[in-house]
């Protein structure tokens, strides 16, 4: 059988999944509503395999006067700065996640306070959760999958330098909520 593909803005893209993950089954695309996308169905026993967004959990926050950014040691985003965040585990609070995160990347602990933001853009999986935090304890040093740690100023955050479109987004916005 040939490869399914899915029709997104305009451009066909490779399905990811072939198989039930109930069954072992062969999933096939399928319009299960007019006006929805076609969706992974599978051949034998009818499980709809619906593919949500993934959610990602991050921490803006400060010490010593300016904003602590990690420098990624991984791709997406490879030497591009961001503030610490990621997945967040089936069944785990996302302000526990983002504690976790910045502790595992940077060796800081945090209390996680009010969201910042959530940002999310189209054909893109994660969706990205972002509070502001307060440093309660540790030292800064480059930890799991993070090349540096630093802290910058404000007025000096390197812009043209940041991962993602979401890292420049939410970090104007804890700008603007904490002037």
């Amino acid at each position: 059988m040939a490869d399914a593909y899915v029709l997104y803005e305009g451009r066909l893209s490779p399905v990811e999944y072939n198989f039930c993950p109930r069954c072992g089954g062969r999933l096939g695309l399928r319009r299960i509503k007019a006006g929805e996308p076609e969706r992974l169905v599978c051949d034998g026993c009818g499980f709809v395999f619906y593919q949500g967004p993934k959610l990602v959990a991050a921490v803006i926050f400060e010490l010593d006067g300016g904003i602590v950014l990690t420098q990624r040691d991984i791709e997406p985003g490879y030497g591009k700065w961001t503030f610490p965040g990621g997945f967040v585990e089936r069944g785990e609070v996302a302000e526990e996640a983002a504690r976790r995160e910045v502790l595992e990347e940077t060796g800081l602990e945090v209390e996680v306070g009010s969201i910042v933001g959530l940002y999310s853009y189209e054909g893109q999986v994660p969706v990205i959760s972002v509070f502001a935090g307060r440093v309660t304890g540790g030292e800064p040093e480059p930890l799991d999958e993070t090349m540096a740690v630093e802290v910058f100023p404000r007025d000096g955050l390197p812009w043209p330098e940041m991962a993602f479109p979401s890292t420049e987004e939410a970090l104007k916005d804890y700008l603007k909520q904490t002037r």
